[in-house]
């Protein structure tokens, strides 16, 4: 029987950008209805795509925030596609904003089940507390990213800058997994 290759799905990017000055918060309220703007409550408006499904933050310094893309490359158009639908309604922009991606999470199944008290041991910079949390976090140096480990084989992996970051990190921690003999196949 051949070992099954980790399963890994991206479920959110977090992409940053600034546009190097002020805007009108109240005035992309007027222009856009659906844009959800509670100063009282945040100081950052809301901006909502349907395609793709992201939300972006944008706030008065010109900072924005998108959350919700399932890649980097539509994290960086949902971004831009924001920018290009203030544009069109007379919002002024000046440049383009460098789009950044701050963090992306993503899911896996590694196809087996885990013995979390064994990978405590075996992996270094892990944290384990059963009766607190039931998944083991292990802080990776290399890729630098947090993966979240489950007794089930599913993890979360959350840190990456990059998507490649993510399969390396996954791949890596399964085979050092699959090495220690701490993953079981049923």
């Amino acid at each position: 029987m051949s070992k099954p290759k980790p399963v890994i799905t991206i479920e959110n990017v977090v992409a940053s950008a600034s546009l190097e000055h002020p805007v009108d918060l109240d005035a992309i309220t007027k222009l856009f209805p659906t844009a959800e703007y509670r100063p009282e409550q945040f100081p950052g408006l809301v901006f909502r795509l349907k395609k793709p499904k992201t939300a972006t933050l944008i706030f008065n310094s010109g900072k924005m925030v998108c959350t919700g893309a399932k890649s980097e490359t539509q994290a960086i158009k949902a971004v831009d596609k924001v920018i290009r639908e203030l544009k069109n309604r007379g919002i002024v922009i000046m440049g383009k904003p460098k789009t950044q991606i701050q963090n992306i999470v993503a899911s896996a199944s590694l196809g087996g089940r885990i013995d979390l008290e064994k990978a405590t041991y075996k992996l270094s910079k892990t944290m384990y507390e059963p009766e607190q949390f039931p998944g083991l976090i292990h802080r990776m140096d290399e890729p630098k990213v947090v993966i979240l480990l489950f007794a089930s084989g599913k993890l979360v992996c959350t840190g990456a800058k990059k998507e490649e970051e993510v399969y390396r990190a996954v791949n890596k921690l399964h085979k050092t997994l699959e090495g220690e003999g701490i993953i079981y196949y049923e």
